[in-house]
């Protein structure tokens, strides 16, 4: 079992995890993180269901070799097609980024009435509606398929005239809702909040999974005596990056999002990690 000064395993299907990596870094700057985004085989939002897990399951393969003591799903269409089935097969915590953001809107809202933006995949899942009626069943939960900000976010055009039009017409149908509370259902999203607030006015509360994620992750490693006890010292020692494809392009996006510059990006083979079976990773 790996001890308290372990890494904590986080993966998305590219890049949009790194907001969730960001804010563990933020809010939990003591703990080591080692990331690995699929940017081969990117983006999982229009991807089967089958194919999601599949994916996961080679990757959390990976970040077992690797000894993570947790794993974060920070992909919220992985979060929706593969969290309960990569929870049932490891003995280590995993989390995703749905819940705690819903546990978070339905604490917020006030009239009930919450919008969920995010790809297509992930709004088609029902997830989020389906965690926020656990948490509260009067809530009326409207979802909106946003699949052109990814590209955007990628771009780099976080405060473009272009990008404000595009979450405009996306925001058009969730503003006759009355929706008082909006979730940025998709790890790409919070790089364009600021268009997201401009466009939603300022009477409906954003809530950020990314940023929540982190908190909840605080609070698990906190309860199951995980937190790491020592700081291991810079960046270069405590974060490491893993990818499929594309590691120089991927270096630099995240050099301009994260609080550093990523020295290097290690590109591997993820297909390599095929798992044998539903318990071929149960190493934790």
């Amino acid at each position: 079992m790996a001890g308290s000064n372990a890494p904590v395993g986080v993966f998305d299907s590219g890049v949009g995890g790194l907001t969730v990596a960001r804010e563990i870094m933020r809010q939990l700057p003591e703990e080591r993180i080692v990331y690995f985004g699929d940017t081969a085989r990117l983006p999982y939002g229009t991807k089967s269901r089958n194919t999601v897990i599949r994916f996961s399951r080679q990757i959390v393969r990976f970040l077992m070799t690797k000894e993570v003591k947790a794993i974060v799903i920070a992909c919220n269409t992985a979060t929706a097609f593969a969290l309960e089935e990569i929870q049932r097969e490891l003995r280590i915590p995993v989390i995703g980024v749905i819940d705690a953001a819903a546990r978070v809107a339905v604490s917020v809202t006030g009239n009930n009435r919450i919008g969920v933006v995010g790809t297509t995949a992930t709004i088609g899942s029902g997830m989020y509606e389906k965690a926020l009626k656990q948490y509260n069943e009067k809530v009326k939960v409207y979802g909106k398929a946003c699949p052109l900000l990814v590209s955007l976010a990628e771009e780099g055009w976080l405060h473009d005239t272009i990008t404000e039009e595009v979450v405009s017409r996306y925001l058009k149908d969730l503003r006759y809702k009355s929706i008082d509370t909006l979730i940025l259902g998709c790890t790409h999203y919070p790089l364009l909040r600021s268009t997201f607030r401009k466009i939603a006015g300022e009477d409906v509360t954003l809530v950020n999974p990314a940023y929540e994620v982190a908190m909840e992750l605080g609070e698990l490693l906190k309860t199951r005596g995980l937190s790491c006890g020592r700081d291991v010292g810079g960046a270069g020692e405590k974060y490491e990056f893993f990818v499929s494809d594309a590691a120089e392009k991927f270096c630099e996006f995240a050099n301009s999002i994260l609080p550093f510059d990523i020295e290097q990006v290690k590109q591997i083979n993820i297909e390599d990690f095929e798992a044998e079976g539903r318990d071929a990773f149960r190493e934790g």
